[in-house]
């Protein structure tokens, strides 16, 4: 089943997080299909000023969705993620966000990922790789979605992750607001 998974990262060498994390998906037996470009965010509802780096990926799954989101865990435990508080910077950040056109109301997982339609940052890297992925509480394709949405945090597309050297950290306090400032 086609399923789609949100990366990110602000802590450390953003761009050799997110290499890794698409081979230790390779790794654990769930291999990146179409993967989006780059796309540098500001922080949202985190504590941190250090800009994040996110992409999407579709991966193809057959077994439970937990069982997928068990093995997204494992990879962020290995590259350092620590569970603090919500929102805090970190090494890695891996969301399941979709898994085909499942509901899932659970404890430990919430399909489509909960907070998904109200974020620019995931929207826009999902809608380079799967424009036509539907949200299944509404019908709506990811465009119609990301259409519809009103989020003013800054999301810039900064291009595909093979082609990315090492980039300075943007932060609010040492640039201000805007990346391109």
């Amino acid at each position: 089943m086609r399923s789609f998974v949100g990366l990110g990262t602000n802590l450390g060498d953003r761009a050799a997080n997110l290499r890794r994390a698409l081979a230790e998906l390779d790794a654990v037996g769930v291999p990146p299909g179409d993967v989006s470009a780059v796309w540098e965010t500001e922080p949202v509802d985190a504590p941190s000023p250090v800009w994040f780096w996110n992409m999407a990926v579709s991966v193809e799954w057959s077994g439970a969705p937990l069982r997928l989101l068990e093995r997204l865990l494992e990879i962020e435990a290995r590259a350092g993620r620590a569970r603090t508080v919500r929102g805090a910077p970190r090494t890695l950040d891996l969301d399941l966000l979709l898994v085909g056109e499942q509901l899932v109301d659970e404890p430990r997982l919430a399909l489509p990922h909960p907070r998904m339609w109200a974020r620019r940052f995931v929207l826009e890297p999902l809608a380079e790789i799967a424009p036509r992925a539907r949200n299944p509480r509404t019908g709506r394709t990811v465009l119609e979605e990301l259409a519809r949405l009103y989020d003013p945090a800054v999301v810039r597309r900064i291009g595909p992750l093979a082609t990315l050297a090492a980039v300075p950290l943007y932060s609010r306090t040492a640039r201000g607001s805007d990346p391109a400032s």
